[in-house]
């Protein structure tokens, strides 16, 4: 019988992460799971995480839990590293993990800490974190031909949408979908397929103290789907490129957004 593939998804203990790694349990993928130490609405991620891994060992898979922060260069090794020595393999790299600003705060006024902070986060660290994998998914490759790998990148519909009061997010996730399309460019030619799943308005702890805002937007036709975004609907994005049914579309972008990227008249 041949061995189970392997996924690791960033910031997969809660919320969207979560979501992804449970629609990837139920498609075969044993998961590694990442996440920071820290505490939302009084529940602190490690909590999170074991009831995340409880729910991803209910459905069959192996589930380990690592945490790492993707931003810090010797915990993104310690991540690897740790893939290496569980399963020896790794078929599938979700950088999901992702920071909002802790304020929201005008261009004009944001701090370069927030800056920093936000982006090495968001964007260096899954930057770092995909050439580390991709150098070991191309040596794997060499050995397993007849086995796929592929890097997906969770974006944003912020990087197009304007939001001034939180332009060091907006801009990480710009940066992420270039980084998608040059890693993409890259990577085909070793077989490794490179993907982007940008995300809309979705139900998670990081929109909550926006609800009430997008509950009107919403009921005004925002969107054309007029309900919020689940994290299962981008789970099963991700799932779709995890079997496979892209691979000749490298460097795709799947707009998970309830057709908010449609242009309207």
């Amino acid at each position: 019988m041949p061995e189970k593939p392997v996924a690791v998804v960033t910031g997969g203990n809660r919320g969207i992460g979560k979501a992804i790694a449970l629609e990837l349990a139920r498609i075969g993928f044993h998961l590694v799971i990442n996440y920071r130490g820290s505490t939302v609405n009084g529940v602190s991620s490690s909590e999170k995480a074991v009831t995340a891994q409880r729910e991803i060992a209910s459905l069959g898979a192996t589930c380990r839990m690592v945490q790492a922060d993707i931003g810090n260069s010797s915990d993104r090794k310690k991540l690897i590293d740790f893939v290496k020595e569980k399963f020896n393999r790794c078929h599938l790299l979700v950088n999901n993990a992702g920071v909002a600003p802790l304020n929201r705060t005008d261009i004009l006024e944001v701090s370069e800490e927030s800056y920093d902070r936000v982006m090495n986060i968001n964007l260096k660290g899954p930057y770092f974190l995909s050439q580390l994998f991709a150098n070991w998914m191309i040596q794997q490759k060499k050995k397993k031909s007849d086995q796929a790998f592929r890097i997906v990148n969770i974006s944003s519909i912020s990087a197009y949408t304007v939001s001034s009061n939180r332009g060091e997010y907006c801009i990480s996730k710009a940066g992420m979908s270039m980084m998608t399309q040059l890693f993409a460019d890259r990577l085909a030619e070793n077989g490794v397929g490179v993907f982007e799943v940008r995300p809309g308005l979705i139900a998670t702890d990081m929109t909550k103290a926006a609800k009430d805002k997008y509950d009107k937007l919403i009921a005004q036709g925002l969107t054309p789907i007029r309900r919020w975004g689940q994290p299962e609907d981008v789970g099963h994005a991700v799932a779709a490129l995890a079997e496979g049914r892209l691979d000749f579309s490298p460097g795709q972008v799947i707009n998970v957004d309830g057709g908010f990227h449609l242009h309207r008249l």
